[in-house]
């Protein structure tokens, strides 16, 4: 089979930094081609070479044969590739049909032919089998749907070459389910398509063929029936990592946080123990309320009934600022927008919690700073060049990290980790995973909110299951089983 693009010998530099160096790979139309690598590693850096936002230093690019010479987004949008990021590119005050059809629009005389566009885009969804109607304001959909909708974009284009940047992120499992059966249909039409993930479970169901990155290199390519899980995670990784998941099960000490019968606008009458010593997962559905409560417990939001105690002190509602005090922190969801200042730098970030325990008296002591977040930058291997770097400029793993020190630096014995691992690539997982363990070997609890089941079953002693806003089930970390934890999970949907 001719190949449908060709990456040969792509370079490109930044100042001090070789973003790729020397990438070379290929597409086959009608192929899955997976594209893992740790943050950094170059897979979007390469993308944007493709799509034409950047010009690559060296190398070529060959579509079905033939160099682009020239490129940009524009010129890269008629050759027919198209990028569908994690963030949608869609605008959500105008129908699925404007939206299709933005920027080549169809025309009748000097105006835009609304009953064609709606007519052409409607017939894009029924071949995708999606029912939805074309004039439906996309701001009225799902995210799932409205992904749905960059496809039908990108296939109203005549897209050859398809690029998915972590598709899955923010979909439920049924909307993910749908995804891959369009992607099956666009292998059927021969469409080529890059898959960028951090779910790596996902290239042994969709992938064809799976290309390793790291620091800006290719590693390896191989046909997916050839490669198993630990042969990805050790080529993205660059280590042996015997063990993904190394909590180490001990006994537990005395009950450090306790939520009892927490009742508010998306939960009801929960009840939580967390021990010293323990990870405490808390699985569920999307919409469970998992979120919810734990903004609730920490003070973020409201709640109308029951009460949160840390170390058998009672915490104040509402008040993420004593509860901080009594020991407790909330590592949230969003780290970019609630975990981190990215304005700011990783020294400032760090600090931001403990300014009154590092300055008595309201005197700053800038050394006295600067040494103690060295300290916590060793600890947690935080890779960067100085302190002063920008958080907004550091991988996911790394912001994580940054987040940990804030709250290591305040003193904090209880930790609430809202989805810890989520958009963070393996080999940081297992450094987030070694430094969970670390954590509660020194007596820490921590309280672990994840839609990964795997790291629900691999890291935690006891799991508590919630469905509906409410805990259904209490497993015991020892004796758990997947199908134990979903068949609480759909138990009040």
């Amino acid at each position: 089979m001719e190949k449908l693009l060709e990456f040969r010998g792509i370079g490109k530099y930044f100042p001090g930094v070789k973003a790729l160096d020397d990438v070379s790979f290929d597409l086959y139309p009608g192929e899955v081609h997976v594209i893992v690598g740790e943050n950094g590693a170059g897979k979007s850096t390469l993308m944007k070479v493709l799509s034409g936002a950047y010009t690559a230093d060296a190398g070529e690019i060959l579509l079905e044969g033939k160099p682009i010479t020239r490129n940009s987004p524009r010129i890269s949008e008629e050759l027919g590739i198209r990028m569908i990021y994690q963030e949608l590119n869609l605008v959500p005050e105008l129908s699925i049909a404007s939206n299709v059809f933005l920027g080549h629009e169809l025309k009748k005389g000097f105006f835009v032919d609304k009953r064609a566009q709606e007519a052409k885009a409607d017939e894009l969804l029924r071949d995708m089998g999606i029912q939805v109607d074309s004039r439906t304001l996309v701001k009225n959909l799902g995210v799932g749907t409205q992904q749905m909708v960059e496809i039908a974009k990108a296939l109203s284009k005549n897209a050859k070459i398809i690029v998915f940047d972590e598709p899955t992120s923010s979909l439920t499992d049924s909307e993910i389910r749908e995804l891959f059966r369009i992607i099956g249909l666009l292998k059927q039409r021969g469409v080529g398509m890059f898959y960028i993930s951090h779910r790596l479970e996902e290239l042994f169901e969709i992938g064809s063929r799976v290309t390793v990155m790291r620091d800006g290199k290719h590693i390896l390519t191989e046909d997916i029936q050839n490669m198993d899980m630990t042969r990805v995670i050790e080529g993205i990784a660059g280590r042996k990592i015997e063990n993904l998941y190394p909590h180490t099960r001990k006994e537990a000490g005395e009950a450090l946080l306790e939520i009892r019968g927490l009742s508010g606008e998306r939960f009801e009458d929960v009840s939580m123990t967390v021990h010293a010593g323990e990870i405490v997962g808390v699985s569920g559905l999307v919409g469970a309320g998992r979120t919810e409560t734990m903004r609730a417990v920490f003070g973020i939001d409201s709640y109308r009934a029951g009460e949160v105690l840390v170390d058998g002190k009672k915490v104040p509602r509402n008040s993420p600022e004593k509860a901080g005090r009594m020991g407790m922190c909330l590592l949230p969801e969003d780290r970019k927008v609630e975990g981190l200042a990215l304005p700011l730098s990783i020294r400032e970030n760090s600090v931001i919690s403990s300014l009154k325990l590092l300055n008595p008296g309201g005197i700053v002591k800038r050394a006295q700073e600067k040494t103690k977040v060295q300290e916590y930058m060793d600890r947690l291997s935080i890779a960067a060049s100085t302190m002063e770097k920008l958080a907004r400029f550091l991988s996911g793993g790394t912001q994580q990290k940054v987040v940990i020190a804030k709250w290591l630096m305040s003193k904090s014995r209880v930790f609430i980790f809202d989805e810890p691992t989520r958009g963070i690539d393996v080999g940081a997982k297992s450094s987030i995973y070694e430094l969970m363990d670390e954590l509660v070997m020194q007596g820490a609890a921590i309280l672990m909110v994840s839609s990964d089941l795997q790291e629900i079953l691999g890291m935690s002693d006891r799991i508590y299951v919630m469905s509906g806003g409410s805990v259904v089930g209490e497993i015991d970390g020892s004796e758990v089983e997947q199908s134990m934890v979903l068949n609480l999970a759909f138990s009040n949907v």
